[in-house]
C-alpha cells in the first residue's frame, strides 16, 4: 500500500465544538437496551427498571475554561460539580452522585489540591450528592478536571431538547449575562494588575455578577417547581454557551423555529450598569455570553396561566413552524445567530 504523503488535514476550527462533536458521533451505534438516548442531549438515558439513569460528563481544562490568576482553586472545584449538576436538571432529573479525575502538574502542592476538594465536598454537601469516585494523574499542561454527574428521573419523564412543539411557549429561569460580565470585570482587573503588581483589584459594586462568574448555582429547584405547578416541559437545555446557542440547538433537534423577544430577556439592573461602563449591548450579552448555568425549556400554551408571573422563570418568546428570530424592541425581526462561546476556536 502506497503511503498518502499528503494526508488531509482539516483545522477543527473549520467544524467548531458541536461540529465536531457531529462529525466525530454520526456513526456510533448503539448495542444495548439499556441505553435509551445516547449523544446528542446534556445527558445520556439509561434504563435500568422502574427509573432511568442520567449522565452527563463535563472537561474543565486550565487556560481555555478557567484562568488561575484569578479563580481561587476552592471556586473553581465549586463552580466544576455545578457546571455538571446543571445537565442533569435540564433533564428533570434529580442528580445523586459525582465521580471527579484530575491531571495536575507539580506545581501544585497538596494544600493547593485539597482547596479543589473542599470546593467540591461543599457543593456535593449543599446538593446533597455523593462523590463516589475517579482518578488522578500527572499533566505538563497545568489543572484538568474531568466530572461526570449521574442522577435519576421517573420513567419517561426526562426532558430532552427535541420535544418542542409550534405554538409552545418559550420560558427562561433568572436572569442573563451576569457570568459573563462578571468575567469582564476580572479580567480587566488582570490587565490592571500586569501594569502595575501593586495595585489591589477594587471589585466593590460588582458582587453579584462576581458570584454569578465565581460561584455558579445549577438550577436544582426548577425541576421541584415546575413538578409542583404541574407542568411538563416539552424540551429543555441548560445555559451553558450563550441564550442564542442552547435556543438554537433546540429549534434544530426539535426542527422548529422560534420568535425571542428581545424585551423579555431578564436582565439583572447590575448586569445593564456593567454593560454600560463596558460599552457593551446588553442584548449581546444575554444571548451570547454563556456560562449562566439557568434552565431554557419549553411549555405548551395550555401551562400559560401556571407559570405567568412565577418569580423564578420568564416567559420570552414561543415556538413557531421555521426561522429563529430576534425581535427587536423596535419591533425588527432578526435572524438569531449562535454566537455564544465556541471551546474549539
Amino acid at each position: 500500500m502506497i503511503e498518502d504523503k499528503q494526508p488531509q488535514r482539516t483545522p477543527i476550527s473549520e467544524l467548531g465544538e458541536f461540529g465536531l462533536i457531529e462529525h466525530l458521533t454520526k456513526n456510533i451505534e448503539l448495542k444495548n437496551e439499556s441505553t435509551k438516548y445516547g449523544i446528542g442531549d446534556d445527558c445520556a438515558i439509561l434504563d435500568f427498571g422502574d427509573k432511568q439513569t442520567l449522565i452527563s460528563t463535563d472537561l474543565l481544562v486550565e487556560n481555555v475554561h478557567f484562568d488561575l490568576s484569578y479563580v481561587p482553586l476552592k471556586h473553581l472545584g465549586y463552580k466544576a460539580i455545578m457546571v455538571n449538576l446543571s445537565d442533569v436538571y435540564s433533564m428533570m432529573g434529580k442528580a445523586t452522585q459525582v465521580t471527579v479525575s484530575i491531571a495536575l502538574s507539580n506545581r501544585f502542592p497538596i494544600e493547593a489540591v485539597e482547596e479543589l476538594y473542599e470546593g467540591m465536598r461543599l457543593a456535593c454537601k449543599l446538593y446533597d450528592i455523593d462523590l463516589i469516585g475517579g482518578d488522578t494523574t500527572s499533566s505538563n499542561l497545568g489543572l484538568v478536571i474531568s466530572v461526570t454527574s449521574i442522577g435519576e428521573v421517573e420513567k419517561e419523564k426526562a426532558v430532552k431538547r427535541n420535544g418542542a412543539k409550534v405554538g409552545d411557549l418559550l420560558v427562561v429561569s433568572g436572569d442573563l449575562g451576569a457570568a459573563f460580565m462578571g468575567l469582564q470585570v476580572l479580567e480587566r482587573e488582570k490587565e490592571v494588575y500586569k501594569v502595575n503588581p501593586n495595585s489591589q483589584p477594587d471589585l466593590s459594586g460588582y458582587d453579584y455578577i462576581m458570584e454569578r462568574q465565581l460561584k455558579p448555582e445549577a438550577r436544582k429547584d426548577i425541576p421541584t417547581i415546575l413538578n409542583s405547578l404541574e407542568v411538563q416541559p416539552t424540551s429543555m437545555i441548560d445555559i451553558s454557551d450563550g441564550l442564542s446557542s442552547e435556543i438554537l440547538h433546540i429549534c434544530k433537534q426539535s426542527e422548529v423555529g422560534c420568535n425571542l423577544y428581545e424585551d423579555k430577556i431578564p436582565l439583572d439592573p447590575t448586569v445593564i450598569s456593567a454593560c454600560e461602563e463596558f460599552k457593551l449591548d446588553s442584548t449581546t450579552i444575554a444571548l451570547s455570553g454563556g456560562e449562566d448555568y439557568e434552565l431554557l425549556f419549553t411549555i405548551s400554551q395550555d401551562d400559560f396561566e401556571k407559570v405567568k408571573g412565577n418569580p423564578h422563570m420568564s416567559i420570552i418568546g414561543h415556538i413557531t413552524e421555521s426561522g429563529a428570530n430576534l425581535i427587536t424592541r423596535a419591533g425588527e425581526s432578526i435572524p438569531l445567530k449562535a454566537q455564544g462561546w465556541n471551546h474549539m476556536k
